[in-house]
């Protein structure tokens, strides 16, 4: 049954309020649109009161399955190659979840790098201060992902204020081969500054499943003052963090420094 008018009007405004303006043809049932500032496409549906979300971009669509609680998605529409879809009962989940999509796809590779070289585009590099400065265009990108990720809250403690937040490479700047790994948002935790000082110094790190792990030389009394101890744990790592959580902790972890 092709959609009807209202459905139309429902999805589209959908898709253009949470960032998904440009319209393409239709693609078979589904309505088709692409994300006006990132490379990254959607696909909507409706049918039987129940609404319709498939993605392109294969990093969002494993984020959404492991974050996102909607209906099971049924067999039928089936989606488009290379498409991913969830359902979903009403208009506001749809929208949530478009957000959530179009707020993904901004954080997740290859986004930062490809905003990490629109913006320096034509940057000189030639002197220590030139390449100082496009190191920090890219700090910049690296903790604007972070915040879109983590949803602008600390991965531990889940505390919100800005100010008191830190963007965290599990693998620093300098010691990363590429700008992908510097930029990978995968490589980075959001932190409390305590935290973050504590990971940066290798006197904590964290288990593949979350759990902090303290080092000997981490002494009791100043984990005490500063609020760190055992049970705590970031609330929810992805495959994509594991290879460079390895790397902290092989690295970085033992020892300190």
């Amino acid at each position: 049954m092709p959609l009807s008018s209202m459905d139309r009007v429902r999805l589209e405004k959908a898709a253009v309020d949470e960032g998904f303006g440009l319209r393409r043809p239709d693609d078979g049932e589904w309505m088709a649109f692409d994300g006006l500032d990132m490379p990254t496409s959607l696909r909507l549906f409706h049918r039987d009161g129940v609404y319709y979300v498939a993605v392109n971009h294969p990093a969002v669509a494993a984020e959404l399955t492991r974050r996102w609680q909607g209906l099971p998605a049924r067999t039928e529409p089936i989606p488009p190659a290379d498409f991913h879809h969830f359902a979903v009962p009403d208009t506001a989940p749809l929208q949530e979840l478009i957000r959530h999509a179009y707020q993904l796809a901004r954080a997740l590779p290859p986004e930062p790098l490809r905003a990490f070289a629109l913006r320096t585009a034509g940057m000189p590099r030639s002197t220590e201060a030139e390449r100082w400065v496009v190191q920090r265009v890219g700090q910049d990108v690296f903790r604007e992902a972070l915040d879109i990720y983590w949803e602008g809250r600390c991965a531990v403690t889940g505390v919100s204020d800005r100010r008191l937040l830190r963007a965290s490479h599990m693998k620093p700047w300098a010691r990363c081969e590429t700008d992908a790994e510097r930029l990978d948002p995968y490589n980075g935790l959001l932190l409390t500054a305590h935290l973050d000082a504590a990971f940066d110094a290798g006197l904590i790190s964290f288990a593949d499943g979350g759990e902090i792990l303290l080092a000997d030389t981490f002494a009791g009394r100043d984990r005490e003052a500063v609020g760190i101890g055992a049970g705590m744990r970031v609330g929810r790592l992805a495959a994509g963090h594991l290879g460079y959580l390895g790397w902290h902790r092989e690295n970085v972890f033992p020892g300190g420094r």
